[in-house]
């Protein structure tokens, strides 16, 4: 875990009670095949989310990044599952940043009361993907009329949200300098020209995720979050908390998975012996827990390198993103193979962190991404002339 403060410990234990009682192996079974969490479960988060506040304005709850990573890291590892959780925090960063609070506290409002965030974040593209300056979504005016087209990928509950939180290009914009004019824009879902088609994916099961096509979609001004000034700068360092938030759900997996493997390994027997003295199994459960010590620490250095607004941030968020998911594969897939044929079924939680954490690899950049934002970094710091 990041270190934990005083103050975080009941926070942490509380969530862990919480955790331990509802992410039982049957509820995460069903939970999994119904592609999301009941409403009874969602709300008694938000619940529990409220009733700590460590930031100057306690009534948004939980405020700082290393609060929210710790309770990522923890129910992830109650579930051995990826949760929307993170998700949730991610979109309320979002909106908080590129709106001013009069206009969207009703959204914040609505997740309190419900554990329930109304709106969709669509932002990767198809021909996008990590590349997020690529992007080809697009407001324009035609004949007086403000019309949205484009393409959205990756959208988390994108079929069922009333609305979509919308990142586009400012495609009136006659001067948009090294950077396009962007926005966010929280739309109706229901509006003329929009469609969702869901995307069959092999893991994160309790994440439903959708393409979204704007096609010719008619727009209120209105629906425009007005704090948009600085949008690319601005959005790449709120990716930076998606990508702690990320690697702590990673975190939290694998600590599952290297939990089940050692109880594994201290029950099953072959030719006579505790497999778990098998000289094999011994060096990769050891291996298996370096990792999850370099996970910790880099995510640690991550967090406070974000808080302190280090001048090395970008660099150290991402080495973290770079490391943490591959380490976090690496251990469920060690995992599995000490379980054997045992963790290679579909009703294995082993199984299930194996795919999740091979989707993090993917989601909020991918590996060869961090390297492509860090490599050059790491030449700036090494220079000697």
């Amino acid at each position: 875990m990041v270190c934990i403060a005083e103050n975080q410990e009941k926070v942490l234990l509380s969530f862990r009670t919480f955790g331990e009682e509802v992410f039982t192996p049957e509820n995460v079974s069903q939970w999994t095949r119904d592609q999301g969490l009941p409403d009874e479960v969602v709300k008694r988060f938000a619940d529990l989310y409220y009733s700590f506040g460590d930031g100057a304005d306690s009534s948004h709850g939980l405020t700082s990044l290393s609060s929210r990573a710790l309770v990522v890291e923890e129910l992830s590892r109650c579930a051995g599952a990826t949760l929307p959780f993170q998700n949730d925090m991610f979109n309320l960063e979002i909106i908080e940043a590129f709106s001013e609070e009069s206009e969207t506290a009703w959204v914040e409002e609505e997740y309190r009361q419900t554990g329930r965030i109304i709106c969709a974040l669509a932002v990767s593209e198809p021909h996008g993907g990590s590349d997020t300056m690529a992007m080809q979504t697009y407001t324009h005016t035609v004949d007086g009329r403000l019309i949205l087209d484009g393409r959205k990928t990756y959208v988390n509950n994108g079929e069922y949200a009333p609305y979509i939180l919308v990142a586009a290009i400012d495609g009136d914009d006659p001067n948009p300098g090294k950077y396009p004019s962007l926005a966010f824009w929280l739309i109706p879902r229901n509006l003329e020209g929009i469609k969702a088609v869901p995307i069959t994916k092999i893991g994160q099961s309790m994440m439903p995720f959708a393409s979204i096509s704007f096609d010719n979609v008619e727009l209120k001004p209105e629906y425009r979050l007005s704090n948009s000034v600085g949008g690319f700068r601005k959005l790449f360092r709120i990716l930076e908390c998606g990508r702690v938030f990320s690697c702590a759900s990673s975190i939290g997996m694998a600590q599952a998975a290297m939990e089940d493997a050692v109880a594994y390994a201290q029950s099953r027997k072959a030719f006579g012996v505790q497999i778990g003295r098998f000289q094999q199994v011994e060096q990769m459960l050891t291996d298996m827990e370096v990792r999850l010590m370099n996970m910790r620490m880099m995510m640690a250095a991550a967090i406070r390198s974000i808080e302190t607004d280090d001048p090395e941030r970008r660099l150290t968020v991402a080495l973290m993103k770079r490391y943490v998911p591959r380490a976090a594969f690496e251990v469920a897939d060690d995992a599995m193979q000490i379980l054997g044929g045992v963790g290679y079924t579909e009703n294995s939680r082993v199984s299930r962190i194996w795919q999740d954490c091979r989707g993090n690899q993917i989601a909020e950049g991918t590996d060869q991404i961090m390297v492509r934002i860090a490599a050059p970094l790491i030449m700036d710091k090494y220079r000697t002339n």
